[in-house]
């Protein structure tokens, strides 16, 4: 699983032209995440057609990057993300984006976009088989 890094304009409807381009094609958004700082911002998205988003999104002439995804469940409880955000900086690993995927019962989903998904991965593993988080 990929996501998609696009840079835009920290102004009114960015965000929609964005939305509405990938719509176009029929391409469902999965997940997401945005931020704004200044006069710019990014959007994180995934979607279920990797190969139109990215097609959509030159056709439109968006700034992008992709990144692989590393998707981890853990323990719903106080102090999860933040042991898990610790250990892969203990690793050297740096965080790109976080994505929330969902919750089931007690465990969440969630997927770290990381410069190295490999050790990413690796250690994400450990912490959902752990089923703390810890």
């Amino acid at each position: 699983m990929i996501a998609f890094l696009i840079e835009l304009e920290n102004r009114v409807g960015s965000a929609a032209e964005v939305a509405e381009a990938i719509a176009e094609r029929g391409i469902n958004l999965t997940g997401g995440a945005g931020f704004a700082f200044g006069g710019s911002g990014q959007l994180a998205l995934t979607t279920n057609d990797e190969a139109a988003t990215r097609r959509q999104l030159l056709s439109h002439g968006y700034k992008f990057r992709e990144i692989e995804l590393v998707p981890v469940t853990l323990a719903d409880t106080p102090g999860t993300f933040a042991r898990t955000c610790r250990a892969l900086a203990d690793a050297g690993i740096n965080i790109e984006a976080a994505f929330a995927m969902g919750t089931s019962g007690e465990r969440n989903t969630m997927a770290f976009a990381a410069d190295d998904p490999a050790r990413a991965r690796s250690i994400l593993t450990q912490k959902s088989l752990s089923g703390t988080g810890q």
